[in-house]
């Protein structure tokens, strides 16, 4: 059983490796804001949002466009799809691994067990049958239409009703009936189960499914049997007879086991996809309420170099501080950079990983925080953002920013998008901005995706009186007052990121800080 919520062809693998530099691209791109706000607390939720959005570089175009499809269907049918994924989740929690340790060495403990958990897992289905009866007809997309018809269809209430007939019978509360042969020495050997004597015919089982099949081949016709009574003291013949029962059982034990492993990996899997989805209702939902736009993105492929978005808002700032934020439009198709300037705390990073965030987004099958927004598909993301000096460092923050870059050149990728947010600042701007320069200008040519924003005029000028024509300049708008907007508009660079701003700001009508936190304030703003 495939549930294929996520792909049109299998089912998502939680286990896939998660990208070299993930937990670089949690912390640079604020990624934990928004898997908690998708989670609100459910842990499957979290390691499936968090899963499927960091490993989104191997999705195609058309795997992409699909999960846009089914994720149409949740926002439509939220309540559905929660319920769905509550009656899910209750069966997947359900303890079972008690019966795992007697599989082997005592078949008709597992043969009870089993029998009860496939009981109770029917359950499961029939209540995700009857949703999916109700409301089959709401849904338009192939993997969740697909989904309910399966349910509808290949667990309709006759096939419910006929397993529960055989679970009954496999509790043999009027007792079992072996056959065996001969062996060596006159013993028994070759044990299986008979049908009970007040067993009707089985030979419908052919046109059941995979559990009537089963039953059916472990439980051939009557021919006929000799019976013998052992004593209720006979405690020797009692624990022979019970060895006897194991032997007969034992394959439809093993069989029943196999079964219930099929379908709990149905009911995880079947949780895990929900998961996403679920986790994508409830972040549309906090963003609305916000009044952040939202947008199915438009993906193309990634030879083309597009790059266009209207509004594109940073989701997991909205998130933190509650309210709307300012959303930028830019045009950069065909542009291997886009270089960011302009005035200290106007929003430059924040721009930066709202871009990320929405690659993100998009590649994961999932809406945009923006009116517009669409992007060339890209096969991986690097975030080389200034870091705080750590006090395990081995060396100088230079050489780990040298460092972090050299990692980030060995898993360079042909479609790879590459994030500097003020690299190589912890030296002086003319040896940093020829590190830099040296670093972009073979990546330009490589025909990468790059994004930077940087406060060394010199390396931005650079660019600009080299008549790039592959680069996209942008700068912070400031009003003349010194006020931000937080926009980002195009501009070419300004040799200034006008800090005399900030000093006025913290330093009001020329009286300085009072105190060693308003320094503070003023150190890290600036």
């Amino acid at each position: 059983m495939k549930t294929r919520l996520l792909h049109r062809d299998r089912n998502f693998d939680r286990s896939s490796q998660l990208p070299w530099n993930e937990a670089a691209l949690t912390t640079d791109l604020e990624l934990a804001t928004l898997v908690d706000a998708m989670s609100q607390g459910d842990a499957v939720v979290s390691g499936v949002a968090r899963s499927a959005i960091l490993t989104s570089f191997g999705n195609d175009i058309d795997t992409i466009r699909y999960r846009q499809e089914v994720l149409r269907d949740c926002l439509d049918n939220a309540d559905v799809v929660r319920e769905m994924y509550a009656i899910v989740a209750a069966a997947s929690e359900r303890e079972i691994d008690v019966g795992r340790s007697s599989l082997s060495r005592n078949p008709d403990w597992v043969l009870r067990w089993a029998t009860a958990t496939i009981g109770a897992d029917l359950g499961a289905l029939e209540q995700l049958r009857h949703l999916a009866e109700a409301h089959r007809q709401s849904f338009a997309s192939a993997g969740l239409g697909g989904l309910l018809s399966f349910l509808t269809t290949d667990l309709n209430a006759d096939y419910c009703v006929a397993v529960r007939h055989h679970l009954g019978r496999l509790k043999f509360r009027d007792g079992l009936l072996l056959g065996g042969t001969l062996g060596k020495g006159n013993k028994g050997d070759d044990y299986i189960l008979l049908e009970p004597p007040a067993g009707g015919s089985l030979g419908w089982a052919a046109r059941q499914p995979w559990l009537a099949r089963l039953i059916d081949r472990f439980l051939p016709q009557q021919t006929g049997a000799f019976g013998f009574t052992i004593d209720p003291l006979d405690e020797t013949g009692i624990k022979a007879l019970a060895s006897l029962r194991n032997r007969g059982v034992a394959l439809v034990a093993g069989a029943l086991g196999e079964s219930v492993e099929h379908i709990r990996s149905f009911l995880a899997a079947l949780r895990s996809e929900l998961a996403f989805y679920v986790g994508c209702v409830n972040l549309h939902e906090r963003l609305r309420r916000i009044g952040i736009p939202t947008c199915v993105p438009v993906p193309a492929a990634s030879e083309n170099g597009e790059l266009t978005f209207d509004g594109l808002c940073e989701p997991a700032l909205a998130l933190t501080i509650g309210r709307v934020v300012v959303g930028n439009d830019v045009r950069a198709d065909d542009k291997g950079l886009i270089l960011v300037t302009g005035a200290n705390q106007g929003g430059k990073s924040t721009f930066l990983r709202s871009v990320g965030l929405a690659q993100l987004m998009m590649q994961s099958g999932m809406f945009v925080a923006a009116d517009a927004f669409r992007a060339s598909l890209v096969d991986g993301i690097a975030t080389h953002f200034r870091r705080e000096e750590a006090a395990d460092l081995d060396s100088g923050k230079l050489d780990d920013e040298l460092a972090r870059m050299s990692d980030i050149v060995d898993h360079v990728t042909p479609h790879m998008m590459i994030m500097f947010n003020e690299s190589f600042a912890a030296t002086n701007e003319r040896e940093g901005s020829e590190i830099a320069r040296q670093i972009i200008s073979p990546l330009i040519k490589r025909r990468l995706r790059l994004l930077a924003v940087t406060h060394f005029y010199e390396l931005a000028r650079s660019f600009a009186g080299e008549g790039e024509d592959r680069v996209l300049f942008l700068r912070a708008e400031r009003h003349q007052d010194g006020r931000r907007s937080f926009r980002i508009v195009p501009g070419e660079p300004s040799p200034t990121g006008y800090g005399e701003d900030l000093y006025r700001e913290i330093f009001s009508n020329g009286k300085p800080a009072a105190n060693e936190a308003t320094r503070t304030s003023m150190s890290r703003k600036a």
